[in-house]
């Protein structure tokens, strides 16, 4: 079987129809008659069955994009109209990228196309033959590793990722300046251990689930170095950056990136560790033995890899397309139309540099990183502008590009981010586009590293990201986002879905964080920047402290030139955060006719104080006509002000033109229908956290938001101790609502560790890493304490409830609550934020509808643990008269 296997039909039909119908707009079939009907002499076509020596026309193509490119160049100087390359269906093998700069760009008003069929692949992998059964490992199956790789940190079956090995720690560690000294020397008999990773997931520590990130919205990873014994050397400088970031001599709590905790704590162990063979356990995991040159893979059940038309790819380039152009020379005036962009890797952190994260997906680099790089006017020596830290790269880039589109394309298979518009980018446009299985970021557009002043080359400004699908990534480095953008002017984020993803769906602006330490943000050159009628959901599913749409730093000069975010539907967040959040420094944010419900802890949040004077006021925010949960009454907080607001008693309730207008718009929607594999079985769920209760472990873990194509039906979970495993079935319905499992029927004085494994129509998936161990015990643990500050924001017909969370009772967490109305109602309180809220110190809040206007209810609310409910705590409140 081809390539293409992994390109599933209904998806090609898809996209194939989009561009018959949309040819006019992407410059394929249906294109005005003097554009796309008449064939041009200056036009390319090119075919994987071409020959280079061929002139490139319709009935004899070029085979490679080096030799069209050349062609390309000979014309694109005497352009009369726009030249197309045509590239036929089918997939290029690139051996390197193919690399475009000015000399490429169109020119004469016109643009040069390179415009594919939607069945057109740019492929940087290289296919893995010659499989057999692994001797001595039953249903473990390795093959040589192809021509040209040398390393990856992907593969893919059918165009379904498989899981880099993965497992538990099997020792303790303990902190050194150099990495740790582990409790056995079990790491130093395996068979490559400078090849480990350790990751260390932040989130919220529900439960007992491990949170050792550098802050709760981070996964950083770090090579290992060395393993002597139990002496383990982690791999610098990484280590050192992640652990030694420069600290306020005057404020040692306070980094001076002010960004998170200045080091991984000191009994940080890592959530889990990743390439090792000895971890190749659970079904779809790989293994790339570098020194063997021998691939290892434990296939899926169905899967048959002794079949010629298995199609296993191992992504060998780190790019696939730059566009590289400067200031001076910018590229311009081009356009990618209908191509798949995939299997591409990035090697970066797999070097001693890592992954030490600092925030959406930026990380600190280089050999003296964590004392230098992005301090700027903070430290000696520390490089500017400050927030200027290292931004993931993208497996297709344009640096400096004006005009540059890519519509009609689907990312997909990626290892960094999935498409890059650096520096510069001005009057590009993404649009009618799928992101998907990517490792990283999956759009980003400008940088944070030009600041006022700004030459005008060198801005980013009037760019276009609209009605794309971006879903299910980052894959890799959970704690990226589906759209970056930094600093910039008139760019517009309109109309995209956006689902299932770990952490934030949108994040814009940067180097807000001084007023951490009373100072003004960085000064930027960012106004007039929108985000509309996004449709954005299932977001947060791993990380925590992030949102629908984040925004921090200067956004303009006035509310007038200030971003504008308005009429985005945002809904069912799992991870604690806020639907929209004006986070440090953001100044001048106006966030109009959204709908927003679901949502943990906040719907639109935070307040800030202005520190551009000393007078003390808020940094000046406008939250006006907005449809939420949160009910927060109209008044102007020193400049923050909230208006106009209306209570979303249900969310059927929200208008429904503002519900009609969000998301892709008709006549685009075709974007939703394309998948890039046949469906599989769901990814293994993660961070996963327990408390023992009287007989029974409870389980909280994150959904498998990596679905693979069908929707995850039910979770199972397994307990396993004193030599026996008990298991559990939980509905993924069940689990939204409550946000947590039990396993019951366990022995009381026992240790368990669980695992979770999310099943669809499919089949079940792999398990999770095993939690920490817990152990039941006769008579269960405490009840809850009261709660306090409970109060009421009322609308005619209905309250939004808040009350502050308990403290915590140790070993017996919160798991819901119980509101009792007055007229008679009892109602209970479950789902993931009644889990986050408690370990995060957040306060709670529900709607509660069906009351009369005129009216006042008396609302009682008690915290429950797995031992009972807990005091209670009461509000009274009025209905206004309608």
């Amino acid at each position: 079987m081809s390539d293409a296997r992994a390109r599933t039909r209904s998806g090609l039909i898809a996209l194939a129809a989009a561009l018959a119908t949309t040819g006019a707009l992407l410059g394929g079939p249906g294109a005005a008659a003097d554009d796309g009907q008449r064939a041009r002499a200056q036009d390319v076509w090119v075919s994987p069955h071409g020959h280079d020596d061929a002139p490139g026309t319709a009935r004899r193509p070029v085979r490679t994009l080096d030799r069209a490119q050349q062609l390309v160049r000979s014309r694109a100087a005497h352009l009369t109209a726009d030249l197309t390359v045509h590239l036929g269906p089918g997939t290029f093998r690139l051996d390197h990228p193919l690399a475009l700069d000015a000399a490429d760009s169109g020119g004469n008003g016109h643009t040069v196309v390179w415009q594919g069929t939607g069945s057109t692949v740019l492929s940087g992998g290289a296919r893995v033959n010659r499989w057999r059964p692994a001797p001595g490992h039953p249903g473990l199956w390795s093959a040589p590793a192809p021509q040209g790789l040398d390393n990856t940190r992907q593969l893919y079956v059918d165009g379904v990722r498989a899981e880099r090995a993965a497992g538990a720690l099997p020792v303790t560690l303990t902190r050194t300046d150099t990495g740790y000294t582990a409790s056995a020397d079990t790491l130093a008999h395996w068979r490559n251990p400078a090849d480990l990773e350790f990751v260390y997931t932040g989130g919220t520590g529900v439960f007992n689930a491990r949170t050792y990130g550098l802050g709760g919205w981070t996964e950083p990873r770090c090579p290992v170095a060395a393993v002597h014994g139990t002496e383990i050397t982690m791999a610098q400088p990484c280590w050192d950056n992640s652990t030694k970031r420069a600290v306020f001599p005057d404020n040692p709590g306070r980094t001076v990136n002010m960004v998170g905790p200045g080091s991984l704590t000191e009994h940080a162990q890592p959530a889990y560790l990743e390439n090792a063979f000895e971890l190749l356990t659970q079904p779809g995991q790989w293994y790339l033995d570098r020194t063997e040159r021998t691939v290892y893979y434990r296939p899926r059940p169905g899967e048959d890899l002794t079949d010629d038309g298995t199609d296993v790819e191992a992504p060998v380039l780190q790019q696939l397309v730059t566009a590289a152009g400067t200031a001076q020379a910018p590229v311009h005036d081009l356009a990618f139309r209908g191509l798949r962009f995939e299997y591409a890797t990035w090697l970066t952190p797999s070097t001693s540099e890592g992954f030490s994260e600092i925030q959406a997906g930026y990380t600190v680099t280089g050999p003296n990183g964590y004392a230098t790089e992005g301090l700027c006017g903070y430290v000696q020596g520390g490089s500017c502008p400050y927030g200027a830290w290292t931004k993931e790269p993208g497996n297709v880039s344009v640096q400096h590009g004006q005009r540059v589109e890519f519509s009609g394309d689907v990312f997909t298979h990626l290892g960094a981010a999935g498409l890059e518009l650096g520096d510069g980018a001005q009057q590009s446009t993404v649009r009618d586009d799928v992101f998907t299985d990517i490792s990283g970021n999956g759009v980003e557009v400008g940088g944070t590293d030009v600041t006022d002043p700004a030459t005008a080359a060198d801005i980013t400004r009037d760019n276009l990201v609209t009605d794309n699908h971006l879903y299910a990534l980052p894959v890799e480095f959970r704690g990226g986002v589906a759209v970056l953008n930094g600093y910039s002017r008139h760019d517009t984020i309109s109309h995209n879905q956006i689902d299932h993803i770990p952490y934030t769906a949108i994040s814009l602006g940067w180097g807000g964080w001084p007023d951490k330490i009373k100072h003004p943000a960085t000064p930027n050159y960012s106004h007039d920047n929108e985000v509309s009628d996004n449709l954005i959901h299932d977001h947060m599913q791993v990380l925590d402290d992030g949102a629908g749409i984040y925004t921090q730093g200067l956004t303009g000069s006035s509310l007038a030139d200030g971003e504008k975010v308005t009429g985005n539907v945002i809904h069912d967040q799992w991870g604690i955060g806020k639907a929209v959040y004006t986070d440090n420094g953001c100044t001048y944010e106006t966030v109009a006719g959204n709908v927003m419900y679901g949502v943990s802890f906040a719907d639109v949040a935070s307040r800030h104080t202005d520190y551009r004077d000393a007078l003390g006021n808020n940094d000046p925010t406008l939250i006006s006509g907005n449809w939420w949960e949160e009910g927060t009454p109209d008044g102007d907080n020193k400049g923050l002000v909230t208006r106009d607001n209306h209570l979303l008693a249900d969310p059927s309730d929200a208008p429904d033109d503002v519900v009609a207008a969000a998301g892709v718009e008709p006549g685009h929607r075709w974007v939703l229908d394309v998948r890039t594999a046949e469906p599989a079985v769901p990814a293994a769920p993660l961070r996963v956290g327990t408390f023992a209760a009287d007989g029974a472990v409870y389980a909280t873990w994150s959904p498998a938001y990596v679905d693979h194509g069908s929707p995850v039906d039910s979770y199972r979970l397994t307990a396993t101790g004193g030599g026996r495993s008990v298991t559990a079935e939980v509905s993924a319905e069940d689990f939204a609502r409550t946000g947590y499992g039990v396993v019951p029927g366990l022995d009381d004085g026992t240790a368990y560790t669980v695992t979770v494994a999310a099943r669809n129509d499919r089949g079940r998936g792999a398990e999770s890493v095993p939690a920490a161990p817990v152990t039941p015990t006769t008579g269960g643990g405490a009840l809850p304490a009261a709660i306090t500050g409970v109060t009421g924001y009322a609308s005619a017909g209905a309250v939004s409830l808040h009350w502050a969370v308990p403290e915590s009772t140790g070993d017996t967490p919160v798991i819901g609550y119980t509101v009792t109305v007055s007229d008679g109602r009892t109602i209970a309180v479950t789902g993931r934020d009644a889990l986050d809220t408690q370990p995060a110190r957040k306060a709670m809040f529900r709607v509660v509808d069906g009351l009369e206007p005129g009216t006042t209810y008396t609302f009682t609310v008690a915290a429950v643990t797995a031992t009972g409910t807990g005091p209670a705590g009461t509000a009274t409140v009025t209905t206004p008269a309608s």
